[in-house]
């Protein structure tokens, strides 16, 4: 994998870079959809590429362990050819359900034992074992596998929990570095800066993974009920810690409104579950802004559903016609929906690298926000 720098901006500290995988080329800033038992909820492989312009999506080692099963992806020959995408694929190590199924886990130095929210049965993920997972899922980018924290978190125990992950890495790494892909393409190992919203330990964190030398590093423990303003705070130190010259990923984040901010920090790459989770629940993100399709208001409204997004495929519905579809529970709602959402946070992060290129960054993104945070 390599990351080459093409512009920065000169009133902020965001960038436009390339990313070159074995699977193609990135544009950065990027989103990626959130595909997390390998589909994107409701969406063709087909829309993504041709329909949405996705470069890159999401899919999660704890999920497709439980099902399909490792087995399976394996004899299919990796996730790729399981699931028909040709670009590349990004995995998520698990760590995030450390922290969302803390009902079910018991965390010790060794890992974690999960118990499924399938079927109750139990399993014990290492980060050995989670490397050796996601070798055979056949990600682009791996993930280390980390603890993620909850918010409010102590400083004791965020400081612990952000010790064993740096632990965790540097067994990660030494797992990692001493395998090879499976299927005859590079595979990237990125680690995950911890720390709670305590500055103290955020600053260590990034130090710690920087000097593993990554080909890329991940923000992990944000977008977990803390203050926005503590999120851009803590994005904004460890941006400014790890290397300029790899992409720096903040995971799961987040509101439009989230990721032009955090672009503006130094951030490369987002990801998050909000375009297709809330699409489905009649949330629709446009370039005017928020709309709840559910609202009485749209009922005869027969215009597109995103007159910015001209010549998306989205574009052929009204919004009319698309309340219909949620509140009848028609599977082409959530579709619709989702293809629209997707189709919007696209759209911004390839117009926030051209005003980036341009040198209009900042003017264009302080006047975005107030149009897309505005409820309809």
């Amino acid at each position: 994998m390599e990351f080459k720098l093409e512009s920065k901006d000169g009133a902020s500290k965001a960038r436009a870079g390339i990313l070159t995988t074995d699977h193609g080329v990135i544009e950065t800033p990027m989103f990626m959809p959130v595909g997390t038992a390998g589909t994107v909820k409701a969406v063709h492989q087909r829309e993504l590429t041709h329909d949405i312009g996705a470069q890159i999506i999401l899919g999660n080692t704890y999920h497709l362990f439980l099902r399909p099963g490792l087995d399976i992806i394996e004899k299919a020959g990796g996730l790729h050819k399981f699931n028909g995408w040709t670009k590349p694929i990004l995995t998520d190590s698990g760590g995030y359900q450390v922290y969302s199924l803390a009902e079910n886990r018991k965390i010790k130095e060794e890992g974690v034992k999960f118990q499924s929210h399938i079927d109750g049965n139990r399993h014990f993920f290492t980060p050995e074992g989670v490397m050796d997972q996601q070798r055979i899922i056949g990600a682009d980018i791996i993930m280390a596998f980390d603890e993620c924290t909850p918010y409010p978190c102590d400083y004791d125990y965020a400081k612990k929990s952000m010790e064993l992950t740096h632990r965790w890495l540097g067994r990660c790494v030494k797992h990692f570095d001493a395998g090879s892909g499976k299927y005859g393409y590079s595979q990237s190992l990125f680690p995950i800066v911890q720390g709670s919203t305590y500055k103290d330990l955020r600053m260590q964190s990034a130090e710690t993974i920087a000097s593993f030398q990554r080909e890329g590093n991940a923000i992990g423990g944000l977008s977990v009920g803390e203050p926005h303003d503590s999120m851009y705070e803590m994005t904004d130190v460890v941006c400014a810690i790890l290397p300029e010259d790899k992409p720096r990923y903040l995971m799961g984040v987040g509101t439009p409104e989230n990721i032009l901010e955090c672009i503006a920090l130094g951030v490369d790459m987002f990801d998050c579950v909000m375009p297709t989770r809330n699409g489905r629940n009649g949330m629709i993100f446009t370039t005017e802004g928020i709309i709840n399709i559910r609202n009485e208001k749209w009922k005869e409204d027969f215009s597109v559903v995103d007159p910015g997004l001209e010549g998306y495929v989205s574009q052929q519905y009204s919004k009319a016609y698309l309340r219909h579809l949620i509140l009848s529970k028609e599977i082409l709602g959530a579709q619709i929906a989702s293809i629209q959402n997707l189709s919007f946070y696209i759209w911004m992060v390839k117009e926030a690298r051209n005003k980036i290129k341009e040198g209009t960054f900042v003017p264009w993104k302080t006047q975005m926000i107030k149009k897309i945070s505005q409820r309809l």
